[in-house]
C-alpha cells in the first residue's frame, strides 16, 4: 500500500545524517530537533502552537483531556472511522455518540451532528478521512450554536487545505479549537516509528497540552494536571523535519496518481471513484473506490492474488463492533446505513509517492479484469 523504502532512499544521506547528529548530541528526548520540528510545522500549518507527542491516539486522547470533560459527557464522532477515534473517548469515561457519514466524500453529515445533540453533548470530533476535509464551516457553526468543543482528528489529511473562499483558506485541523495528527509511518508526513502532535491557537489550552504530555508538570516536579507520558522522540522530530521539506512535493505525487486512477476508472459504472469536495483540497491519504454489482471480497482476493495489495478500510463500523456493544451506545446493525453500506461495498488501492505509471496500468487493468468478468 505503500512503498516507504524508495521514499527513503531518495533522502537516505539527509535522514542518516539528521539520525546520526541526534546519535551524537546525545539529546534524545526533547531535544532541539524537537523544538525546532514544532516551530516548522506551526509554520507550515500556520497556526499558533503545535505540541508533538509520542502517537496520534494520544493526540486525541489529551486533547480530550485538556477539554476538562467530565465522566458521561457525549462526545459526537463518526462510525466510519478507525477505532482511536472512539477507543481515547470511551478511555476517559466519556461517550461516544457515533453518526452516519456522506456516502460521497465518506465524511461526517452535519445534519446528521443535529440529530444526535442532547443535554451531555460537550464536543464534535469530526474525522477527515482518507485525505480531505469534513465540512468545517457547517460544524463549527453547529458547535457555536451549542456552546461545543470541537477537535479535528486530522491523521489521515495532514497538509489538505479547507477553502472558505478563492481568497482564504486555512489548514486542516487548525479550523476546531483542537486538531490532532499522527506521524505514523505509512502517514502522508510519516516518521519511523510512532510519533504524533496537537495544534490550537488557543495559548491557555496549549500551556494546559504541553504540561498534560509531560506528567502534567509545567514546572519539573510541580504536578498541575494529571498528565500522560507522551513526547515525540528527538530521532523521530529530525526525520519529520526533513519529510516536512517534501511534503507538498509527496501531496502532488499522490494528487497526480489520484488523476491517473480516476482516468483509469471513470467509465466504469460499477467503480464509483473518489468524491473530490468543493471547500476542500484532497491528499489521497487513501485511494478508495466503492463498488456496485460486484463481490468487494473476492476482488480483494483476486488483486492480493496478483501481489496488489488492496485493502479494506472499514470492513465492521464502529457501531457494530463487540467493543461498543452495551447499553451505553445504544447502536445496531442498522442505525447507520450509509456507514454500513460503505463497509460493504469499499475498497483502497496503492496510495504513496512512489507510484509509477506501469504499477498503476498494473493495478487498473487487474481491477477492470476483474469487474467486466464478474459485474452482476
Amino acid at each position: 500500500m505503500v512503498d516507504l523504502k524508495r521514499q527513503y532512499e531518495k533522502i537516505q544521506d539527509e535522514v542518516d545524517n539528521a539520525v546520526l547528529d541526534v546519535i551524537r548530541s546525545t539529546k534524545y528526548i526533547n531535544g532541539p530537533e524537537v523544538k525546532k520540528f514544532q516551530e516548522e510545522l506551526e509554520e507550515y500549518l500556520d497556526v499558533k502552537h503545535v505540541i508533538p507527542c509520542a502517537n496520534g491516539t494520544d493526540a486525541l486522547q489529551v486533547a480530550l483531556m485538556s477539554l476538562d470533560l467530565k465522566p458521561g459527557d457525549e462526545v459526537i464522532t463518526t462510525s466510519f472511522t478507525f477505532v482511536a477515534t472512539a477507543e481515547v473517548i470511551s478511555l476517559l469515561g466519556l461517550t461516544p455518540v457515533l453518526i452516519d457519514v456522506h456516502e460521497d466524500t465518506f465524511n461526517m453529515n452535519p445534519m446528521e451532528i443535529c440529530k444526535a445533540i442532547t443535554v451531555r453533548t460537550k464536543a464534535i470530533m469530526p474525522v477527515h478521512l482518507f485525505g480531505q476535509c469534513a465540512n468545517m464551516d457547517e460544524i463549527m457553526t453547529i458547535a457555536k450554536n451549542h456552546k461545543l468543543h470541537v477537535i479535528e482528528d486530522n491523521a489521515q489529511a495532514i497538509g489538505a487545505d479547507y477553502i472558505y473562499s478563492k481568497s482564504r483558506s486555512k489548514k486542516a485541523g487548525t479550523i476546531g479549537h483542537v486538531g490532532c495528527t499522527s506521524f505514523f509511518p505509512s502517514k502522508n508526513l510519516g516518521c519511523y516509528g510512532d510519533g504524533g502532535a496537537i495544534f490550537t491557537n488557543n495559548k491557555k489550552l496549549a500551556d494546559k497540552i504541553r504540561s498534560i504530555v509531560n506528567h502534567g508538570m509545567t514546572v519539573r516536579y510541580y504536578h498541575d494536571h494529571v498528565g500522560v507520558n507522551s513526547r515525540l522522540d528527538s530521532i523521530q522530530a529530525a526525520i519529520l523535519r526533513i519529510k516536512l521539506k517534501y511534503l507538498d512535493k509527496y501531496t502532488k505525487a499522490r494528487r497526480d496518481a489520484a488523476d491517473y486512477y480516476d482516468n483509469g476508472f471513470k467509465d466504469n459504472e460499477n467503480l464509483i471513484i473518489p468524491a473530490r469536495s468543493s471547500f476542500s483540497t484532497h491528499v489521497f491519504h487513501q485511494y478508495t473506490l466503492k463498488t456496485r454489482n460486484i463481490d468487494r471480497d473476492k476482488l480483494q482476493e483476486y488483486l492480493m492474488s496478483k501481489d496488489i495489495p488492496a485493502m479494506i478500510y472499514y470492513p465492521v463500523p464502529l457501531h457494530m463492533q463487540k467493543a461498543y456493544q452495551s447499553f451505553r451506545y445504544n447502536q445496531k446493525e442498522g442505525d447507520l446505513p450509509i456507514t454500513e453500506d460503505l463497509s460493504k461495498s469499499v475498497i483502497s488501492l496503492p496510495m504513496h509517492t512512489e507510484l509509477d505509471k506501469e504499477q498503476q496500468d498494473y493495478i487498473i487493468s487487474n481491477v477492470l479484469d476483474f469487474v467486466n468478468k464478474n459485474s452482476s
